[in-house]
């Protein structure tokens, strides 16, 4: 029976990539270098909100359309339409 080593890799000083720190990560647990952390304190305001609402295909198909042929994000246009609408 083969027993798991208790050690653990060094965290690397720095990573190359967004990828290779990915690749750590994915291949080690956080829980194992609880003591490598520090809490850190975050104040954040919400600048916007946003929502999420249910469009059926064939509307977003042509609110796609429409978007592409105007030159504006989706979510700009769909914004346009129900200011216009209300």
């Amino acid at each position: 029976m083969n027993k798991k080593s208790n050690a653990v890799d060094p965290i690397p000083e720095e990573f190359s990539s967004y990828e290779a720190a990915a690749e750590f990560w994915d291949t080690h647990d956080t829980i194992d270098y609880l003591d490598d952390f520090e809490t850190v304190t975050l104040e954040a305001e919400l600048q916007q909100r946003h929502f999420a609402v249910e469009i059926d295909e064939d509307i977003m198909k042509v609110l796609f359309q429409q978007a592409q042929k105007k030159g504006v994000a989706i979510s700009q246009l769909v914004n346009d339409v129900l200011r216009e609408k209300l």
